[in-house]
């Protein structure tokens, strides 16, 4: 074999381990987030397990949340709520969505729309507390 023909294979080698490792472990911005829950997997797939747990665990506390949020308002709040929420699901799904096709059909892909479903439902859990957390301690609803 010769000398460039060797030189080709090891470039297209390096090549191909390089485009392997950014796919499996993509810069994504939720997976890379400082309080990502799932920072740790060596593997796509224990990454992947990781996420479904975590995203398990973030929506059992949005739902714990707005649950005891709609325990502390009138009729009318409790419809605007309902209403703000579905609009955030939508919102939630679609931007979840976009992020995972920026990744085409490549492995990261359903692993960047898992962290992506999991970071947004964990803001959206902050964002109530913060929005009616003082009306939660009014009537001593606070959660965790």
């Amino acid at each position: 074999m010769s000398h460039m023909r060797k030189h080709s294979i090891n470039f297209t080698l390096l090549l191909l381990a390089i485009c392997f490792l950014l796919s499996d472990h993509s810069a994504a911005q939720h997976m890379n987030a400082v309080d990502a829950p799932c920072r740790g997997p060596a593997t796509t797939l224990d990454e992947m397990q990781c996420l479904i747990a975590a995203s398990k665990v973030a929506d059992e506390r949005l739902e714990r949340t707005y649950n005891r949020v709609r325990e502390v308002l009138s009729k009318d709040e409790q419809n605007d709520l309902q209403q703000a929420q579905r609009l955030w699901l939508k919102y939630r799904d679609a931007n979840c969505s976009a992020e995972r096709n920026l990744y085409g059909g490549g492995t990261a892909a359903p692993v960047v729309h898992a962290a992506c479903m999991e970071a947004d439902t964990r803001e959206r859990t902050a964002e109530l507390k913060t929005m009616y957390g003082w009306r939660l301690k009014k009537f001593g609803k606070d959660v965790e």
